[in-house]
Formats: structure tokens, sequence, C-alpha cells
């Protein structure tokens, strides 16, 4: 298990490990106390991922009244507690810092045909990577339904619904391959269309939402690529 975990944690992008936000409920109490644990797998099943503070960014609850730090305890899981005062819906989110990462050019190619990725073309037998996780989790507190908050994370899928709007820089993202799995194994997908919503038929249940978002590094930068990875984890 220990050794999957190193693995998971140092080279997701290759081996297509998903990483997301698993909340101890998705419906909270308002001024309950829960927990955000980090998770790291596939097939929505995977290890835990102890906090450690040198890789995030953000990691924050957001709902209709701002925004407030996950707190938590460096190198423990659970990662967060998080607590919200108001009745509505909430959004968790986890921004990672880029990890560099090298794979051959075979392995590289067959992550992109997993993941559903087109219109990028390799070169070279070694491949050399940046990847950065953006996940999400969408909490209810009591009845009373708001708007579900974006981020504004640099990749980011946004939930309303069967229908999940990929984002790049804020800005509708056509063409990109969402996919979805639920606890008891349900899955769906979709492409994205122009204005960036892809239509799944989500079902009841705890559900994974997940899309991968590859581009060419900057010149100069040192490296190939920058893999963005984002996920919502949702019940409905």
């Amino acid at each position: 298990m220990k050794r999957f975990l190193l693995t998971a944690l140092l080279a997701p992008a290759a081996f297509a490990h998903d990483f997301w936000i698993e909340p101890s409920t998705f419906r909270p109490a308002a001024a309950m106390t829960f927990t955000a644990s980090l998770r790291v797998g596939e097939n929505f099943e995977g290890e835990t991922v102890p906090r450690r503070p040198a890789r995030i960014v953000t990691f924050a609850v957001r709902d209709a009244a701002g925004e407030q730090p996950v707190n938590g305890f460096a190198n423990q899981d659970p990662a967060g507690y998080v607590r919200v005062d108001r009745a509505g819906t909430a959004v968790i989110g986890y921004r990672s810092t880029p990890y560099p990462h090298e794979v051959s050019r075979a392995t590289f190619e067959k992550f992109l045909a997993e993941e559903g990725i087109e219109n990028v073309r390799v070169t070279g037998a070694r491949q050399k990577e940046k990847y950065q996780r953006f996940a999400k989790s969408v909490v209810q507190i009591g009845d009373a339904r708001t708007n579900i908050p974006s981020f504004g994370f640099p990749f980011e899928l946004v939930t309303d619904g069967d229908v999940v709007r990929v984002l790049y820089q804020q800005k509708p993202l056509p063409h990109t391959l969402v996919a979805a799995i639920s606890r008891d194994g349900k899955r769906a997908s979709a492409r994205s269309d122009a204005n960036g919503n892809a239509t799944l038929k989500l079902g009841k249940g705890v559900w994974l939402i997940k899309s991968v978002h590859v581009l060419p590094a900057p010149k100069g930068a040192g490296y190939d690529w920058d893999s963005l990875w984002a996920s919502v984890t949702i019940e409905i």
C-alpha cells in the first residue's frame, strides 16, 4: 500500500491516477465541523494523501458569503477540517503547486489515449512535464440551495445538474473529454461543446467527475508539457 501511494504521488500523470477531495459528509449541518480528505487512485478507489503544506497553493471553502481557508495539520490525514456557518451550497477547492515529472514517449502517448486527449503531437524519446491538480468538492449545508461558486482555477470543472462546464483560464474549453464514475460503479462521459459544456447523464449517488488538459510548455521552460488535472466530487 505504501509503495503504491508513493508511486501515485510522484508519478500520477504517467499512470493516470486520479486525485480528488473526499468530505466526511456531503450534507453537513450549518456550523458543523467535518473533514476533507485528499485521495489518489483509480475507479474512485484509492489511498489518502496527507496534508503537504509545501504542495498547497489553495485549500479553501467558498460559499455565497465568501471564502475561508481549510485548516489542518501538516503530514496528517484528514488533510483539512471544514466548517460553514450558513445554509446553502459550498465548494471546497484545492490547487497544488506544479510538479515535474519525466516519462518515456510510449508511456506519455498511452496516457494521452487513456485520457482522450487529442491534437497533441509527441516527439522525442523522453517527455518532461509539470502536472498540477485542481480538485473541488460540492457540499450542501441544510436545504437551501444557492449557486455553486467557481474558484477561478486555471483549469476547472463547474457542475450544474447534468451539465459540466469546462473552463481554461476562465474561458470555455471545447472538445475536452469529461468522465464521471459513481461510488457504485456507474459511468458517464462526454466531450464539451463549443461553449465548454459537457452533458452527462448522472443518476443519484456520489460521483467523481474529472478531466485532463495538456498543452505545450512555454518556450524556454525546460520541459515539454503542462498537464492540468481537474476533478469534482458531488452527491446527487
